[in-house]
Parts: structure tokens; C-alpha cells; sequence
């Protein structure tokens, strides 16, 4: 039970960078990347920046950081290299550059997902968290999972009409000291 759109509030778009995690995907083959920014802009979202990055840590914390010191970035979200595989640094990634960690956002999306694929979501180690007052959220590769966290999760999250709360309404706090 995902909420309610109260239709009496107004919705407030959310600027969205868009990061592909991957050592062989372009921009003609990144798929996922293309299902997060065409859900996010049919949501009423900015997709203000796209990028596909190699997975290699260093190179994934420094976006990760630019991006979150960005103003005018409200949320990031990546897709690709959380899996368990040597190569898959993108949760380190993401932790890395936290200040405070969602842990129900990855527990969440593997109870949604165990609904789908069963016990093989146990592979997955998609996470979120805030940093610099941007959300971030870091998804698994496959187009499956791109599309349960935004149908799911994200749709409803970062929009400032869902009820009873929602990620939008957060963003005036989230640099409170």
C-alpha cells in the first residue's frame, strides 16, 4: 500500500542527476539509466544532469560528492554495481559520501522485489541515503529493478503530494544543525 496523491497540494518537481554505474554500457546501450530519467520526467521531474561512470570507487565518490554539493541537485540516483562481485563498489560508493543513511529504502525495495524474483534479491545491496541535503539512492542494474524502485518507492517518495509523508517535504530540513 504505497499511500495517497492528495490532489489539493501542489506538485513540486525535484531536480534528478542520473548516474549509470558500468564498465561496458554507453549511452546508446544504458537502458536502465534510460527507464529512471524517462520515469522521472513523465513524473514531472528535471533530469538535470545523466552521467555513466566506470566502476571504480575514487571515481564514483567524486561525482557522488560534486553532485551532492551541487544546489541545485535535490536527489541522485545511480543504478548498477551493488551487487557482491568484485567489481561492485557503488554501496561503498554511496556510503562514503553519507551523512545519514535510509536503511528502510533497501529494505523496502528487497521486500518488493522478493515478491518478483524470490530469494535471488538477496544479491542485491541497493541503499540511500542524504548527504549534503541531497538524497541519493543507489540501485541495482537490471531494468527490473530500476523499474520496482521508481514504481514503487520512488514515485511516491519524491512527490510532495503523497500521504501521510514523503522525501519532498524533508528537503527545507534536511540541513538542519
Amino acid at each position: 500500500m504505497p499511500g495517497k496523491i492528495d490532489p489539493s497540494l501542489p506538485f513540486k518537481p525535484v531536480n534528478i542527476a542520473v548516474l549509470t554505474v558500468s564498465d561496458t554500457r554507453s549511452f546508446a546501450t544504458d537502458t536502465s539509466g534510460d527507464i529512471l530519467v524517462q520515469r522521472a520526467e513523465k513524473a514531472g521531474h528535471t533530469v538535470i544532469d545523466g552521467k555513466i561512470l566506470p566502476d571504480e570507487f575514487d571515481q564514483l565518490v567524486a561525482q557522488l560528492k560534486a553532485w551532492s554539493e551541487d544546489p541545485s541537485v535535490d536527489a541522485i540516483i545511480s543504478t548498477g554495481g551493488t551487487g557482491v562481485t568484485g567489481r561492485d563498489v557503488t554501496t561503498e560508493a554511496h556510503q562514503a559520501v553519507y551523512e545519514k543513511e535510509i536503511p528502510g529504502f533497501g529494505e523496502l525495495f528487497r521486500w518488493l522485489s522478493y515478491a518478483k524474483i524470490g530469494t535471488s534479491t538477496i544479491q542485491s545491496r541497493a541503499v540511500a541515503g542524504v548527504a549534503n541535503g541531497t538524497y541519493m539512492f543507489a540501485l541495482p542494474g537490471s531494468n527490473g529493478a530500476c523499474k520496482d524502485a521508481w514504481d514503487d518507492i520512488l514515485v511516491y517518495q519524491l512527490d510532495f503530494r503523497h500521504r501521510p509523508c514523503n522525501f519532498v517535504e524533508l528537503m527545507p530540513r534536511l540541513l538542519e544543525k
